[in-house]
Parts: structure tokens; C-alpha cells; sequence
């Protein structure tokens, strides 16, 4: 087992950025619309879901995965409103982030996330082909 954590971002606490698992799994745990430093980069939802996505992708890399490996992704928001009606806006930053794929999704409204300030939490699992 690896621990993914990206030797430039901050150390995290009590958890890791994503685990590989014996070949071809990778777990990623929930990223929020923060950089590596963890400072929120905006207030602005669909602005923090792109972050969330690119921190994703920023894990997969350290496992020598992509976004196409993606095969389950958890969506935690404060706010379906807010999901809904900056939809537009996200649906653009997942297709730049993540492009045409699309795995196999859930989308929950939780009452609230436990970083300060954050709107929308994302996990996701990956899997490498074996060739």
C-alpha cells in the first residue's frame, strides 16, 4: 500500500490525499476547493468543485493514473441550489478537468463539511488496467 500525498502540499492530518492498493486500485479521499497550501480559492461553488477536480486529478498523478481511470466518484454539497444552479458553470470545469468521462456517480447534501468555508467535498476510486 502507498500513501499519495503530493510532496508539495502541506502535510495533512489524520488522513492521507489517496491510498494505491496491491495494483490497480486507488482511493481518493474527499478534496476540497482548496490549493496545496489548503487555502480556499474562492467562495464560489463551482470555482470550489473545479479546485476539488484538479486536487483529484493532482492525487491520481502521484499513482500514475488520469481522470480516465475514475470508476466511482462521491459528491458531498452544503447546497443542492447552489449544485443546481451553477450547474452550467460546472459542468464546464468538469469537462476541462476531467473531460467526457463519466463514472459511476452519487451526489449527497450534507448539512456541512468540515473545512471552513467549503461548499462541495469529492472522492473518488480509480483503476488502473493491468496493461
Amino acid at each position: 500500500m502507498k500513501f499519495l500525498n503530493p510532496e508539495e502540499w502541506k502535510s495533512p492530518k489524520g488522513y492521507s490525499n489517496g491510498v494505491v492498493a496491491e495494483g490497480t486500485l486507488v482511493f481518493v479521499a474527499g478534496q476540497v476547493g482548496w490549493d496545496g497550501s489548503e487555502k480556499m480559492v474562492s467562495e464560489n461553488f463551482a470555482a470550489q468543485a473545479k479546485q476539488a477536480l484538479s486536487n483529484i486529478v493532482r492525487v491520481l498523478a502521484e499513482a500514475g493514473a488520469n481522470p480516465g481511470h475514475i470508476v466511482r466518484m462521491t459528491w458531498y454539497v452544503t447546497s443542492k441550489d447552489e449544485y443546481v444552479r451553477e450547474s452550467k458553470e460546472l459542468g464546464a470545469a468538469y469537462k476541462e478537468i476531467i473531460g467526457k468521462h463519466y463514472p459511476a456517480m452519487t451526489l449527497v447534501q450534507v448539512a456541512a463539511l468540515l473545512e471552513e468555508g467549503a461548499k462541495v467535498e469529492i472522492e473518488a476510486t480509480a483503476v488502473i488496467p493491468a496493461n
